[in-house]
């Protein structure tokens, strides 16, 4: 299930939005099997053709550089890119436009992946804006988070694209929130978890 959707970053985006009415969240409304908007559709893995849990059938000739046939290759990515890719991106850009002091993007990851525990509960990526980040590493730390940074990915890897692409280009601070499934699986959960983050970010002055 994980391959498909970041379980519980939607409810914990919208409860940060709830708690501070200036501010505004972009969710996508479709799988990442289909296309991962946090992928630059360049990127071999924007669409998977495999995942530990088997392979999708409808991405048989989907792929960066695939194709069934003469005539056909690219032509999955490039409908799934037009229909589901660029939306999501005009609409985050739209909202950038409106000109936010900082861009926060919220994602989740496995309590064990390929049979490995993660004791930590929390990471924030970043690229640039390392002082920005390691405060805030601070401050979820202090809220009671195990947190580490750039973990369990690397924004230093180009893998926060989404924040990287549009905080970048408004020129403004942005980072990445990580926060392990079992935290945030249920509604209530999320809120509890999204109160604590939202003090977090507060204390870190964002």
């Amino acid at each position: 299930m994980h391959w498909g959707y970041d379980i519980g970053a939607a409810n914990v985006t919208r409860a940060l939005v709830q708690r501070d009415p200036g501010s505004w969240g972009v969710l996508s409304r479709f799988s990442r099997l289909l296309i991962d908007p946090n992928r630059d559709p360049a990127d071999p893995t924007s669409i998977l053709c495999a995942c530990d849990d088997g392979a999708p059938t409808f991405n048989r000739f989907a792929g960066a550089g695939s194709g069934s046939g003469p005539g056909t290759a690219g032509q999955p990515e490039a409908t799934r890119v037009r229909r589901f890719h660029e939306p999501f991106h005009e609409a985050l850009g739209e909202a950038v436009s409106a000109g936010p002091r900082v861009l926060i993007s919220v994602h989740s990851f496995t309590p064990v992946f390929r049979g490995r525990a993660r004791e930590m509960e929390a990471g924030v990526l970043f690229d640039l804006h390392d002082d920005l980040a390691l405060k805030l590493v601070e401050t979820l730390s202090a809220a009671g988070f195990r947190t580490e940074a750039n973990q369990p990915y690397s924004g230093k890897d180009g893998l926060i694209y989404s924040a990287a692409r549009h905080g970048g280009g408004a020129r403004i601070p942005y980072l990445e929130i990580e926060l392990r499934q079992d935290l945030i699986a249920s509604s209530r959960s999320a809120r509890n978890v999204a109160a604590r983050i939202h003090g977090a970010l507060d204390a870190a002055g964002l």
